[in-house]
């Protein structure tokens, strides 16, 4: 299990036609990798995400909870041959497509669950919930089922806490230190799916 790429965004315009009542929102979904196996650096963390990193809107993305979002990597082959098809062009989508802050390997969402830890470098995290995906995700992706698909997949990654900040280099291995084990991340995201599609409840 290791951390492959840190990435930050900053707040601006997301263009779409995604969302009846919007043409345009403010968002920091679109995010670069400052830190990754070619060119790894040393980032700082700090108890609210990665330095320099901003957010939109709090209520889904940030605040102390929801402080870091990771993805793995493994989706990533998932989601290029959707939009290849979606598109008509091949797509390769780069590191923090997902508007992930952390992009991992060897952990999914299967083997994670709410209130486990995990120790990157020396840094510690709480594992405290899913990424629950909306308009502007399928906004960022330019398919309008990119949020179904997302929640369908079982591919939703997840939110940290950082307990211990510090700074922390792409490269580093993971270590899971097990909770309760109560609720996984793809128990959360069987019941938000089952939830929108009772309620029709997509964007």
């Amino acid at each position: 299990m290791k951390l492959l790429s840190i990435s930050t965004g900053t707040v601006g315009p997301l263009f779409g036609d995604h969302h009846p009542n919007y043409t345009s929102v403010a968002s920091a979904i679109n995010k670069r990798s400052i830190s990754n196996t070619q060119k790894p650096a040393s980032i700082k963390i700090h108890s609210l995400g990665v330095t320099g990193d901003e957010q939109a809107d709090f209520s889904v993305h940030g605040g102390m909870e929801k402080a870091i979002y990771v993805y793995p990597i493994e989706h990533y082959a998932f989601w290029n041959k959707l939009l290849t098809q979606e598109r008509k062009v091949a797509t390769d989508l780069p590191l923090g497509s997902f508007g992930e802050n952390f992009t991992v390997e060897g952990l999914l969402e299967t083997m994670i669950y709410v209130g486990d830890q995990l120790v990157i470098g020396g840094l510690e995290f709480t594992v405290t919930k899913l990424r629950e995906p909306c308009f502007k995700f399928n906004a960022k992706m330019g398919y309008k089922g990119a949020a179904k698909a997302m929640l369908q997949s079982g591919f939703s990654g997840w939110y940290l806490r950082v307990n211990r900040p510090g700074f922390v280099t792409a490269g580093a291995p993971i270590q899971l230190m097990p909770g309760q084990r109560v609720t996984s991340i793809a128990d959360q995201n069987k019941a938000l799916l089952q939830r929108r599609n009772q309620r029709d409840l997509w964007e």
